[in-house]
């Protein structure tokens, strides 16, 4: 007898155990993502490279190579519910960075110096639109996919200078359009909710705005049959 007690008094503990372990949190904001719109904003860093593709021209011995570094990113977002799972979101912003793009001579036959450097300090106006798919919520805590199309606006291309790399200078495309993923977490704290995110963004246009060719033959452009952006985004968004 006294055992069938002890055996219900360990399962009883046993049991008390189990529910404060399996206890629920304090939900915060439980009624956050049943608003139709809710608005904020991100910020985070980048880096960048770039996809170079070559096609056959008289400098089949050049290369490109390209150093570069971090640079950050900030905007505002726009969310609209679909239901319980997806959400369509605009995230309008602004992206810095900073590239140098070293041409290399590789046959030193003086084409330009064995190896041209050029700066590149882009910044961009990026609109994505994207869609977001949000797993089951557990206690404060939401994992996310994330992805969509973006159109992308280069301040710094310098496609409208009539001066090419014959006179120093190195041209980019201005509009350029970008596909990107991604994944994240929110979390839901008492006031707002925190999304860190880490996305890829890809470029589909060939970037690259080629020398006039009435200038010659360029040893800087002519090599180069596409040249396609590929940038690590890390955000961190408030909303």
């Amino acid at each position: 007898m006294k055992k069938n007690k002890i055996l219900i008094i360990l399962l009883t503990l046993l049991v008390t155990i189990a529910a404060v372990a399996q206890q629920r949190k304090v939900t915060q904001i439980p009624h956050f993502d049943k608003h139709e719109l809710h608005w904020g904003f991100y910020l985070g860093w980048n880096n960048s490279d770039y996809r170079i593709t070559y096609k056959e021209n008289i400098f089949p011995n050049t290369s490109v190579k390209l150093d570069n570094k971090t640079g950050f990113n900030i905007g505002l977002i726009a969310d609209m519910r679909i239901n319980n799972s997806f959400n369509l979101r605009l995230e309008p912003g602004l992206i810095s960075n900073e590239s140098t793009l070293l041409f290399i001579d590789n046959d030193h036959l003086g084409v330009f110096d064995i190896i041209s450097s050029t700066p590149i300090e882009s910044t961009f106006l990026h609109i994505p639109i994207l869609l977001k798919f949000s797993a089951l919520r557990f206690n404060n805590v939401r994992p996310y996919l994330i992805g969509g199309l973006s159109y992308d606006y280069n301040f710094s291309s310098s496609q409208k200078n009539k001066d090419d790399n014959f006179s120093g200078q190195f041209r980019m495309q201005s509009h350029n359009f970008m596909y990107e993923i991604g994944f994240g977490f929110d979390f839901y704290f008492h006031y707002f909710k925190f999304s860190p995110s880490i996305r890829g963004q890809f470029s589909m246009t060939n970037e690259i705005y080629y020398d006039n060719p009435n200038n010659g033959n360029s040893p800087w452009t002519d090599p180069i049959a596409s040249m396609t952006s590929r940038s690590l985004f890390i955000k961190l968004a408030f909303e």
